[in-house]
């Protein structure tokens, strides 16, 4: 998978993407979709005075790949909680982590769609305003992979040398893969 992005000025860049890649990106933004979830439904969903109004969970997901894409806005993963410190997390989660939700689904669908437009392979342009979205996708993929693999600062550089029957293997390519493809993002934007 050689694909990285290049700058196609005024903030824009562009990719070559094989039917491999293009079809491996689509699937883990599908399946990103899924993790986040739906948004609000229910009997005021056609109703956007209502959905101004929607008041998301106060608690963090119980998923660890949810909780690292929707953090707590006060105090640390690992650091004790006092009952001050968990009521000013609910009560930040609850009004913001909806519209947050919101924002990575049209990331995910953003880059999908773009996918979709490209046919299989070929040459992906993006606008500047697309990268950004596409810039929000790659993070919330690499941070949830980064979960599932239970990466840490300390041991990212074993991961280039797992063995090849690891059963972890696929998914540490994918995730140095779309860091490859972040950096190379976001060096072809600031171009």
């Amino acid at each position: 998978m050689a694909g990285l992005f290049e700058s196609a000025g005024g903030g824009g860049a562009a990719i070559a993407l094989d039917e491999v890649e293009a079809s491996i990106l689509r699937s883990l933004e599908v399946q990103m979709l899924e993790l986040i979830g739906p948004g609000p439904g229910g009997d005021d969903g056609d109703d956007p005075l209502a959905a101004l109004f929607a008041e998301g969970p106060s608690e963090a997901p119980a998923d660890p790949a949810l909780a690292r894409l929707f953090p707590d806005a006060y105090g640390g993963p690992a650091a004790p909680q006092d009952e001050e410190t968990r009521a000013a997390a609910a009560e930040f989660r609850r009004y913001t982590e909806l519209d947050l939700r919101a924002r990575k689904r049209d990331d995910a669908l953003q880059v999908v769609r773009a996918l979709d437009g490209l046919g299989g392979a070929g040459v992906l342009k993006l606008a500047a305003a697309d990268c950004l979205h596409w810039l929000g996708a790659l993070n919330d993929l690499r941070l949830t992979l980064g979960v599932r693999l239970e990466v840490s600062e300390e041991d990212e550089q074993g991961l280039y040398e797992l063995p090849d029957g690891d059963e972890r293997k696929p998914l540490v390519m994918a995730y140095l893969w779309l860091g490859a493809l972040q950096e190379s993002l976001l060096e072809a934007i600031t171009d």
